[in-house]
């Protein structure tokens, strides 16, 4: 197990994985529980994570998101949607516009770090077509895609991305 330190820098995209080894349930729990734990305003935890295991939907998935293959080949795409109006019951306006959106991907980014922690990969997308996805998986109407992500055991191991110094992100007051 690493800690917390080792486990962000280990985290990349990985955008092949191994097709011999599926997602067992237990480490999959594990991994939703995880973003479950996540902190969301109100602890209302605006958002539904819908787990797809199904080749032909990770395919149709992969093709709303402009064929992007990799996420038909993943053994399971989460796809992390937001929920506006339960966040808006309690906070109104800014609760759906933004609380809902801001729950949801911080409930992405614990299960991502749990990932790498259950010593797998994964890989967020973003760009994708709403209302393919809203069709595809019969989402409720109130129900918003934000992120999609494929979880998987790597068959690559991605080298690291330059990030910008912390100089050039940070500033003190």
């Amino acid at each position: 197990m690493w800690d917390f330190f080792s486990t962000v820098r280990h985290r990349h995209s990985v955008r092949h994985y191994q097709s011999d080894m599926p997602v067992e349930d237990a480490p999959l729990h594990a991994i939703l529980e995880m973003a479950c734990a996540a902190p969301s305003a109100g602890d209302l935890q605006a958002y539904r994570i819908i787990v797809v295991r199904d080749p032909a939907e990770r395919a149709a998935l992969a093709a709303a998101a402009e064929n992007q293959q990799f996420i038909a080949e993943a053994p399971v795409c989460l796809v992390f949607c937001a929920d506006p109006k339960r966040s808006a019951r309690e906070f109104g306006e800014r609760g759906e516009r933004l609380y809902a959106i801001q729950d949801t991907t911080i409930a992405a980014a614990y299960a991502q770090l749990a990932v790498v922690a259950a010593g797998m990969g994964s890989a967020w997308i973003g760009y994708f077509d709403t209302d393919a996805v809203r069709r595809l998986l019969t989402l409720d109407t109130e129900l918003e895609p934000i992120a999609l992500m494929t979880i998987g055991y790597p068959a690559e191991l991605p080298t690291a991305t330059p990030r910008r110094r912390i100089n050039d992100v940070v500033s003190f007051r």
